[in-house]
């Protein structure tokens, strides 16, 4: 039986929602996938990217419980070093001994309590699977399987006054387990919040992660969302993001990907007024024959906007990466900036990257670049760094490390910027004095 037969005859073992209009939404959502599947290389925005070497495992869909997982097995994946809110799931279940909500001036809590409380009730409402788009298999294999996610709300003028830490743990306590997190994040007017994202396998059991994450926010809001993509070689994320914004609104995703056996990262932006920016960066630093895919997507609708990508990549051995970045303008949206940038370097001639930058644009008073550049290291820094006494090996880290460090930048949590510091070194093999977590 193919994976996708096994999910289908598999939802009718789930209890239903009690909620009669989210399960008729489950209901049609699951029709949905049924259509569509899962995607293919015969598509486009898949040329690049094919699913079938993780399709073929005998997942386990609904994992029993909470496994016994220990703050020692977590510490190295939590940023111990700030107070923050804390979110943790185990193989698919919200564990409250690892986590802390918080309802006070804000909401951080599992999804599932969320549904039934009044007030995010009205959010969820307003806001749950309304900027997602149609005819999407792995969408709607989500919303008809998820169970648990995070609920963050932000009420307007309300700055958080920790970060957001969101950890979804995989024990691997059985062979092959596949999960479908849901996260609803909703950024009042005026307010502010910092949220860091992890997906992490505690073994080499294979894992498959099919995540989607809705983002609204309103007049005027900020977020820096921080997604750090460094787990084991049998584990695949299907991470699918779609951000909407409002009036005056800045949004930044940083993405780290680091780890995995295949990476997949849908990330689509909505402009739905004037005056926001938009922001995407990424640093990749992958080897073997790991596989990441960043597809973006940032929607020009309304003027006086604009948008910024800036993606790095280092691909070693026989790994393979792919940028798909697209830019559209619509034609009432004049006066808009879009900058977007994909550089890479292929340190092994077994390497390979497939980038395909793209802009539509139907205005005709707009600002908009793109550029790609692919190649290896300048061997005039190289030899400057050996007439120096610096080893070939060590010089070739510097090089690279410079490279990809210029995305860390632009991250606004110190300790953050600490950690995926020590990510990139330990992904070089270099001592560079930072943590190596």
């Amino acid at each position: 039986m193919s994976l996708k037969d096994k999910l289908i005859s598999s939802f009718k073992s789930l209890e239903k929602n009690p909620n009669p209009e989210l399960q008729a939404l489950k209901e049609s959502e699951l029709r949905n996938f049924e259509d569509f599947g899962f995607p293919s290389k015969k598509e486009e925005a898949w040329k690049y990217t094919s699913l079938k070497s993780i399709l073929k495992a005998d997942y386990s869909l609904f994992p029993n419980g909470e496994n016994s997982v220990s703050k020692e097995d977590l510490k190295p994946y939590l940023m111990d070093s700030i107070a923050s809110h804390q979110l943790v799931f185990i193989d698919g279940n919200f564990s409250a001994e690892f986590s802390t909500p918080f309802q006070e001036d804000y909401q951080v809590l599992q999804l599932s309590e969320a549904f039934k409380d009044e007030a995010c009730k009205t959010i969820i409402e307003q806001h749950f699977n309304k900027v997602t788009p149609e005819n999407n298999g792995l969408n709607s294999l989500n919303t008809a399987f998820s169970r648990e996610g995070a609920f963050i709300h932000i009420p307007k003028n309300k700055v958080t006054e920790k970060p957001i830490q969101l950890l979804y743990i995989s024990t691997g306590s059985e062979a092959a387990v596949m999960t479908q997190p849901r996260n609803l994040i909703v950024v009042g007017e005026n307010a502010q919040a910092k949220i860091m994202e992890r997906h992490q396998s505690l073994t080499e059991n294979q894992v498959l992660t099919n995540s989607v994450t809705e983002i609204f926010l309103e007049k005027r809001a900020m977020l820096d969302y921080y997604k750090i993509q460094n787990d084991r070689r049998d584990a695949s994320l299907i991470d699918n993001t779609y951000v909407e914004q409002h009036d005056d609104s800045v949004a930044s995703v940083h993405t780290f990907s680091f780890g995995g056996k295949l990476t997949r990262n849908n990330l689509n932006f909505y402009q739905k007024g004037e005056h926001i920016n938009s922001i995407m960066k990424g640093v990749t630093v992958i080897e073997d024959k790991q596989h990441v895919d960043h597809n973006t997507l940032v929607h020009h609708q309304q003027p006086n906007c604009e948008s910024h990508q800036d993606y790095k990549s280092i691909f070693d051995g026989k790994s393979t990466g792919v940028f798909n970045g697209k830019v559209l303008v619509d034609k009432i949206a004049q006066k808009i900036f879009a900058y977007q940038s994909n550089n890479n370097v292929l340190v092994s001639d077994r390497a390979t990257i497939n980038s395909k930058p793209q802009l539509e644009i139907f205005a005709d008073d707009v600002e908009c670049s793109h550029g790609c550049t692919v190649g290896q290291l300048d061997d005039e820094a190289l030899y400057y760094f050996k007439t120096r006494g610096i080893p070939d090996k060590e010089a070739r880290a510097l090089l690279m490390y410079a490279f990809a460090n210029t995305v860390l930048n632009s991250v606004k949590i110190p300790e953050l910027s600490q950690r995926i510091n020590g990510l990139i070194a330990k992904k070089l093999n270099v001592d560079l004095g930072y943590d190596r977590d």
